[in-house]
């Protein structure tokens, strides 16, 4: 029997957890002073109601090894034999090291026990790597073997596509997310940035004036992008506005060919704290190869605009 075990920042609802078999190890947020753990001292509702309340911006720390060890001895306890533990990317925080850390902890504590454990980097944050928790409980409930499960997503997971945009950039500056500069042109112009996972870190990929352009450049780039052969769910998240996410998922329903199943999710406290008020999230898996960076979606626009202004592509002299 397979258990799989995540921390916090995969940011699945509790429904989803129940129904594949997942235990979270929290992160800690510090807050004026105070220690939460993520999902379990304070939800995501109660976090994003007062933050601009707050004295301080909150940070984040990761889970401790301890706490992985103590999820991984649950299972053992409960009858499991196979644990599939799979973490934030480590370029992001050190949540991964921490599982890596307890797996060798148990295994030294416990060589006379039959088990396996094997640890993922899932080289994204969130409900990319939420999005790969859900694909291995699924594959688990099919009857899929564990080495086969694990192989699947050690093969898959830089091919899960992350975009997020957000309403208010200044946490994107204060996380080091965004530059300074870049927020303030950004506010001038309404300009929404655009984000993605490339090798592991987070980097801007598109900036779109509006939500509406937001929402468009989501759907363009998924009928694009998407492998419907393997892409038998999505993952739309927010933080606050869960009209903004709907209206995406009523766009996902009239404008592509995907019939799989939409999840809708918010964001957790810990993802939250960087993310800020009005984020729009949005997961699935693309097809490989495909290149995707600002200039890239830069370049596309004006070819776009080109073609609606003039009625052909420009070319190059």
């Amino acid at each position: 029997m397979i258990k799989l075990v995540a921390d916090s920042t995969c940011d699945l609802s509790s429904e989803i957890c129940l129904a594949y078999d997942v235990s979270i190890a929290p992160l800690t947020i510090h807050i004026d002073g105070k220690c939460y753990r993520d999902g379990v001292d304070i939800d995501a509702n109660t976090f994003f109601s007062n933050l601009t309340e707050y004295n301080t911006h909150p940070t984040t720390a990761m889970p401790s090894p301890a706490s992985f060890i103590s999820l991984f001895e649950d299972a053992y306890d409960s009858g499991k034999r196979e644990i599939l533990c799979i973490c934030m990317s480590r370029k992001t925080s050190g949540s991964y090291q921490s599982a890596v850390i307890a797996k060798d902890y148990f295994i030294e504590a416990h060589p006379e026990m039959d088990y396996k454990i094997h640890v993922v980097d899932s080289t994204g944050m969130s409900h990319g790597s939420g999005w790969l928790i859900v694909k291995a409980g699924r594959l688990a409930q099919s009857g899929m073997p564990f080495d086969k499960i694990v192989n699947f997503i050690e093969t898959y997971k830089r091919n899960v596509k992350h975009f997020l945009s957000v309403d208010d950039l200044d946490n994107l500056v204060r996380s080091g997310r965004l530059k300074a500069p870049s927020a303030l042109i950004g506010k001038m112009l309404k300009v929404r940035p655009i984000m993605s996972m490339r090798d592991g870190e987070g980097a801007i990929v598109g900036k779109e004036r509006g939500r509406k352009k937001v929402l468009q450049h989501y759907i363009d780039a998924f009928n694009e992008r998407v492998n419907l052969d393997l892409t038998d769910f999505v993952i739309v998240g927010y933080t606050t506005d869960k009209a903004y996410a709907d209206n995406l998922i009523n766009l996902l329903h009239s404008h592509t060919a995907f019939r799989g199943d939409i999840l809708l999710m918010q964001m957790g406290v810990a993802v939250g704290t960087h993310v800020g008020l009005g984020g729009l999230s949005f997961y699935f898996l693309e097809k490989p190869h495909i290149h995707d960076g600002l200039f890239y979606n830069n370049f596309k626009n004006i070819v776009e605009e080109s073609k609606q202004k003039f009625g052909k592509t420009p070319t190059a002299h």
